[in-house]
């Protein structure tokens, strides 16, 4: 076997075993916070909220896309209403309520 020449003093040794031991003790802390049932707990909340977060950021997205086509739809440049495409929808709205009123009507007479 060949001889390894170690150049340290005992107590160089000792505080370089000490030293080593707190970076374990360390270690081993952080390791017994990470498993923690409350802190694996935690971490999944906040995955989903992450989750969630980003899912109603998507559909807001989306909605606003859709607001933004039909408004493109029933409103000029100018802002102003396009009356040839407000009136039969408007008609229409009106004819379905009224469709509604008078079948709840009929009911319950």
């Amino acid at each position: 076997m060949a001889e390894t020449s170690d150049t340290r003093t005992p107590a160089q040794i000792e505080a370089d075993i000490k030293r080593r031991r707190e970076v374990l003790a360390e270690t081993l802390d952080e390791i017994g916070v990470r498993v923690h049932p409350k802190t694996i707990v935690g971490d999944a909340k906040a995955k989903l909220a992450a989750n969630v977060d980003h899912t109603l950021g998507r559909a807001y997205v989306q909605v606003n896309r859709v607001v933004t086509d039909v408004r493109a739809k029933f409103v000029d440049e100018e802002g102003a209403p396009r009356l040839e495409r407000v009136v039969p929808v408007a008609l229409l709205a009106v004819g379905v309520v009224g469709l509604l009123a008078l079948g709840t009507r009929r009911r319950k007479g």
